[in-house]
């Protein structure tokens, strides 16, 4: 007898958010201690883990690197959770003593959450140990081109939590992946709300339920180098940064923005680095490879090494290029290059001085980038600032890797997987999305003024004429005898 594969699925997203909730409301009675010894184990399985669960992302996708999404799951379970186990998540969480004010956390209760096949594993550590941080339960929906490993790290981080003390489905995951199911999922009346991560389709879909939704879509991050800058050391990072992982990560650099005196310089210490520049011909290739004519992305191109997609399009670069390097002179549709390219190639524009410089980066992060990051390399402070105050986007990354800069490995920023775009792109939020998103506050609020006087008087008498109640009735009763008698006539 065959079995409808849609109906599995739809009839597992609900199980599993029934499970989720029942969970849920014992997980929500847990100490503090009980909450971080549970997310403690958690991370330590899931970074024990991390390479085999990067080698099996790899192995399943195809996409990126093993070693580098080993870095990634490092970051998404031992980082995150360090940057996050200080941080009070149950009852009193905040006291004001001068305005009587008392902050009482209040977990949202059960979310479900799309992980993208880019970042599979590390964006479920990093979920999965927010969400249960927060006393919330969590319902992982994978990509279908990512199942399995983002299955079996979930099995993972469940096992240890529940080893630790956690009630059983407090962190599950799908198994049966369609669109059907996964819809079930997020329309389920147990859900409370949706962390989004993923394409623009994915997350235009999450913010279309009707539920609060925290949706992350694409970047399309330009990278200015000023004639201030370290050039060395800017060279050295924009490789290292769109290469890592073959740039699936969605800040990493989409196009280099060189300010004209330093350009030259810059090109030869790219190139230097691993970057091929490529020629007129080489370009129009990678044009008609990337992307479709209707500007979405060749999937089969997405993290891949920059010798292969060389391959895809037609030509051979050196074995030492880590990534392939094409000059630009205009931004918009009549340019597929000028868009996020989630592969080793990224874009070259040269402009004499930085306001030509912040002219060209608002456009390429108006298309497709509203919101997101920009990376600035620069020494000279005002120029640094003008990037900061001007740009319409959350995170303006100074003198480091787009790509490790915006998760928070090399900055102050909060890690995290899922980076907010703000009302300019589209979200909810600009922050990197943490635990202090995945928690309601409550607060137990004392009286600190008296109500003014006026507010306790009772109305003040009103007039005779507008009062008479007698009067009104009897003109009632007159026209009511009047209509009657005329009925009857």
């Amino acid at each position: 007898m065959a079995i409808d594969h849609d109906l599995l699925s739809m009839q597992e997203a609900r199980d599993l958010a029934d499970a989720a909730y029942q969970a849920q409301l014992i997980w929500k009675h847990a100490t503090q201690e009980e909450v971080d010894r549970v997310c403690a184990a958690m991370a330590d399985a899931a970074y024990i883990a991390s390479a085999q669960l990067g080698q099996m992302a790899y192995d399943e996708t195809g996409f990126g690197i093993p070693a580098h999404k080993r870095m990634k799951n490092e970051l998404g379970s031992l980082v995150v959770w360090e940057s996050i186990k200080d941080i009070k998540t149950v009852g009193v969480i905040h006291h004001d003593p001068e305005r009587r004010i008392y902050d009482i956390a209040w977990p949202v209760g059960v979310i479900a959450a799309l992980v993208p096949s880019t970042n599979p594993t590390s964006t479920a550590m990093y979920k999965s140990i927010s969400a249960v941080k927060a006393r919330d339960a969590i319902v992982i929906a994978p990509h279908p081109s990512a199942a399995h490993c983002t299955f079996e790290t979930v099995r993972t981080m469940a096992a240890a939590a529940e080893k630790a003390g956690a009630p059983k489905n407090l962190i599950s995951c799908l198994q049966h992946i369609s669109l059907s199911g996964t819809q079930e999922l997020l329309k389920h009346k147990r859900v409370r709300l949706i962390l989004a991560t993923g394409g623009s389709a994915m997350v235009k879909a999450a913010h279309s339920i009707g539920k609060p939704a925290y949706g992350v879509g694409p970047g399309n991050v330009p990278v200015y180098v000023d004639r201030s800058a370290d050039i060395e050391k800017a060279a050295r990072y924009i490789v290292n940064s769109k290469s890592f992982d073959c740039s699936t990560i969605c800040a990493s650099e989409q196009s280099v923005i060189a300010d004209k005196p330093i350009a030259p310089k810059l090109k030869q210490l790219m190139i230097t680095n691993g970057a091929h520049f490529a020629n007129e011909e080489q370009t129009e290739r990678l044009r008609k490879l990337l992307f479709h004519p209707n500007g979405a992305i060749n999937t089969v191109t997405v993290g891949k090494p920059a010798q292969t997609v060389a391959g895809m399009a037609g030509f051979s670069i050196p074995q030492s290029a880590r990534v392939i390097v094409t000059p630009l002179h205009i931004v918009g549709k009549d340019e597929p290059l000028s868009r996020e390219k989630l592969t080793t190639v990224l874009g070259w524009y040269e402009e004499d001085g930085w306001e030509a410089g912040c002219e060209r980066s608002i456009e390429l992060i108006m298309f497709g980038g509203r919101g997101h990051s920009l990376v600035i390399h620069a020494t000279n402070e005002d120029v640094i600032m003008a990037f900061g105050l001007e740009k319409p986007v959350f995170r303006v990354l100074v003198n480091t890797m787009g790509t490790l800069g915006a998760v928070g490995l090399t900055t102050g920023l909060m890690p995290s997987m899922t980076l907010g775009a703000g009302g300019e792109g589209g979200s909810i939020t600009g922050d990197n999305v943490n635990v202090h998103h995945l928690y309601n506050v409550k607060r137990l609020a004392y009286e600190t003024t008296p109500p003014p006087q006026a507010a306790l008087r009772g109305p003040a008498p009103a007039s005779a004429a507008a009062t008479n109640v007698q009067d009104i009735e009897s003109l009632v009763k007159q026209v009511v005898q009047e209509i009657i008698k005329q009925s009857k006539s």
